[in-house]
């Protein structure tokens, strides 16, 4: 079940909804609508949602997936049974008129092979990547939107060995790993008569389940400094992606990241752990709507006289 509940308030648009190539449409507080086909983005022709009729299609779109958007609460992030997302803004936040955005979810795995065969591998990085996996080391994969963050973190979970206990954490359950022994935790956002499950009550809570390895879908928070203290007290071996335009600029928000979660310690003391725990750095683009790796870096030490990290470059792709 998908896009079935949320159809019947957008005929206008429906064709684009169901077309497979489209993988996130666009309309705009005009009205204007834009598409991503193929990692362009284009703007549909002729296509236009009246501001009244797309209040109503959010309204009930809202409804039907069991949320609410009003002028209390003008904002929707909602999630399909599919894995889709439906966001929206409403007027007055929405400066114009309503903003809805929808990014569907593919159930379509690659494989570590079929990433190699479309070129957003090669051989050789995916051989080193195997035995970061199987030596156990920390792997953070870092990109932008859209740059398959989330798809790469799948096909490397497939090398973790099947003997091993994995607790999967998301704020979405986006990932498609197949393993015996998989725990999955999932979050849960504030609702008027439950409190939230955040990402760091889950990490936290993972540890009480003998995991070998966690695997967390992505670092945006607080949650980091937890995962650190994980990563450093023996759970090695973990997978995890985080928003960044660099691999040194992942590790700079792997820091802000630690930070918001309020801790005491100095910050030469959280750049430390975070050398300590963190031993590559994967570094994914989008160009010209190809998605490939284009870094890997080797965390070695953090030089706290000079602060910076000894990092070398372990592959690079023009």
């Amino acid at each position: 079940m998908g896009f079935e509940l949320i159809l019947p308030f957008l005929r206008p648009i429906e064709h684009l909804i169901l077309d497979e190539e489209i993988s996130e449409i666009m309309v705009n507080g005009s009205g204007r609508i834009f598409i991503e086909c193929s990692g362009s983005l284009i703007e549909v022709p002729g296509a236009h949602l009246t501001e009244k009729n797309l209040q109503v299609a959010v309204r009930n779109i809202a409804r039907a997936l069991g949320d609410e958007i009003n002028e209390q609460r003008p904002l929707l992030d909602s999630r399909l049974p599919d894995g889709s997302r439906v966001a929206a803004v409403i007027p007055p936040c929405s400066i114009g008129g309503t903003t809805l955005t929808i990014r569907k979810f593919h159930s379509k795995r690659y494989t570590a092979d079929e990433l190699v065969h479309i070129g957003s591998l090669t051989g050789e990085l995916l051989e080193t990547l195997m035995g970061t996996i199987h030596a156990r080391h920390n792997i953070l994969i870092s990109g932008g939107t859209g740059t398959g963050k989330t798809t790469l973190l799948n096909a490397l979970g497939a090398f973790i060995p099947d003997i091993e206990r994995i607790v999967l954490i998301e704020d979405t359950a986006e990932i498609q790993l197949e393993k015996p022994n998989l725990v999955r935790f999932e979050a849960r956002r504030e609702q008027p008569d439950l409190p939230p499950v955040t990402i760091r009550d889950l990490v936290r809570a993972s540890l009480r389940h003998r995991p070998d390895r966690i695997v967390l879908g992505e670092v945006r928070g607080e949650e980091a400094f937890d995962l650190l203290q994980a990563l450093n007290t023996g759970h090695s071996g973990s997978l995890s992606t985080i928003h960044a335009n660099s691999a040194q600029q992942a590790i700079a928000r792997l820091t802000s990241c630690v930070l918001q979660a309020g801790v005491e310690l100095p910050y030469a003391a959280i750049r430390a752990n975070i050398a300590d725990a963190v031993q590559f750095i994967l570094h994914i683009e989008r160009r010209n709507g190809a998605r490939r790796a284009v870094e890997l870096i080797r965390i070695d030490r953090y030089d706290a006289s000079q602060d910076r990290y000894d990092t070398k470059v372990v592959y690079s792709r023009a």
